[in-house]
């Protein structure tokens, strides 16, 4: 699949503090909905050259009814592109949750507010 076939609009979240790192993030897509696919960038605070794990859901910190998407490492903008999809129904005071396990086994979570029409 080609970058043209791939082309979304992404617009900025507010930053999520996860242990001692602040995280720059954008929602794709459009806004969050039920079901739909969704899509998050995450730009760590250090260039790993794609070694750390990244991890995303939508909805609680439970993960309940959550699909768990890993990122994909983007050398050419140094950030982690997932994508996953909204449990149906979005439960309340639904989240971006993201998990950053670094390259030594040490993980944090974290979360930040989607766009929700």
């Amino acid at each position: 699949m080609g970058d043209e076939d791939h082309a979304h609009e992404e617009v900025a979240l507010p930053t999520a503090s996860l242990g001692d790192m602040t995280l720059e993030l954008a929602q794709g897509h459009g806004v969050l909905e039920a079901g739909k696919e969704s899509h998050l960038v995450v730009k760590l605070p250090y260039n790993d050259n794609g070694e750390t794990i990244v991890r995303a859901w939508i909805g609680t910190e439970d993960r309940t009814l959550s699909m768990v998407g890993k990122g994909q490492y983007a050398p050419s903008h140094d950030d982690y592109d997932i994508h996953t999809v909204a449990p149906i129904p979005l439960p309340e005071n639904t989240m971006w949750w993201i998990e950053i396990e670094k390259p030594d086994g040490t993980k944090v979570v974290g979360s930040t507010n989607p766009i929700i029409e």
